[in-house]
């Protein structure tokens, strides 16, 4: 019996409007699976769409968003465990949860039910690291064998969390105490590569017209650091450097561009990586209408979940 319900697929394939329509439709409640949504202050930058939460004048609970102060470092372990409080929630009041993101190592964890490790900061060993090239890093990473986030080599501080972290699960055997067995239904959705890089780049220009710069500089100017907004991903981390003067609004967009075109293929590839792990994902063209990929969203469900448990 499925219970639980899998939105993933790249960024802008239209997750969040497709996971609320349908959790509307069988009676469910949106968990994040979002590395960054969990800041406030974060919104246009981390793609909250909250207005995509409502569907036909009904706002679909949404959970694990807006939860921190931006300046705090959120991780999968903390994930893992705020996920299944509200997992808990929503099941004890009879109702489906839905996660939904494009986070895949946070997606992973909960789906594969990793045991995780609450690694303390070692502060010695960091010092140590920040001496060495990003290069001399990320030979030292690979040390300790396949990339399970392929994010944690984008700047020298993911990396050094990242041999922190690798270098404590090789000496210690506690886990989390939290785990999980679930039985989900992963749904995927997804776009042909030059639809794909469409939707990204006018989205991008949307979130430019919505004021994504005057969020940046607000972050800024409540002290957040720019290292800090360079660990919290590419929007922020470019949109910084213009802030900063350097670069141009014109050079940032381009560069900004071309780099969440490069995530977006890194995420399809992470995805197909949890399928060779054993995760079965059911795509749907990002093509069909809503209703479509509803309709045969609400067919497999219904082949996985007994029918007294199943009111869509």
């Amino acid at each position: 019996m499925v219970d639980l319900v899998t939105v993933l697929g790249h960024t802008a394939a239209g997750k969040t409007a497709f996971a609320a329509h349908l959790a509307q439709r069988v009676g469910g409640e949106i968990i994040s699976a979002d590395s960054r949504q969990v800041y406030r202050g974060m919104d246009i930058g981390s793609g909250k769409d909250y207005e995509e939460y409502l569907v036909d004048n009904i706002r679909v609970p949404v959970h694990l968003i807006d939860i921190l102060e931006a300046g705090y470092e959120y991780n999968v372990y903390l994930f893992k465990q705020d996920f299944l409080k509200v997992y808990t929630d929503i099941t004890e009041r009879d109702l489906l949860p839905f996660m939904c993101g494009g986070s895949g190592l946070y997606i992973e964890s909960v789906l594969r039910n990793y045991k995780l490790l609450n690694v303390p900061v070692n502060q010695e060993l960091r010092d140590k690291l920040e001496k060495k090239s990003k290069t001399e890093l990320k030979a030292l990473l690979k040390l300790y064998g396949p990339l399970h986030n392929i994010s944690d080599t984008v700047n020298p501080k993911r990396m050094i969390r990242a041999i922190e972290i690798a270098m404590f699960q090789a000496t210690s055997v506690e886990g989390s105490g939290q785990e999980k067995d679930l039985n989900s239904l992963v749904l995927g959705i997804r776009y042909e590569r030059s639809l794909r890089r469409q939707r990204i780049t006018r989205r991008l220009e949307q979130r430019m017209e919505e004021g994504m710069v005057e969020e940046v500089e607000a972050l800024l100017s409540k002290g957040v650091t720019p290292e800090k907004l360079d660990y919290y991903g590419l929007e922020y981390r470019y949109v910084s450097k213009y802030l900063l003067k350097e670069l141009s609004f014109d050079d940032m967009f381009s560069k900004l561009n071309t780099a969440i075109h490069q995530f977006a293929k890194r995420q399809m590839t992470y995805f197909r990586g949890m399928e060779r792990r054993g995760i079965p994902i059911h795509w749907l063209n990002g093509e069909l209408s809503m209703e479509e990929k509803i309709e045969q969203s609400v067919t497999l469900l219904k082949d996985q979940r007994p029918p007294e448990s199943f009111s869509p």
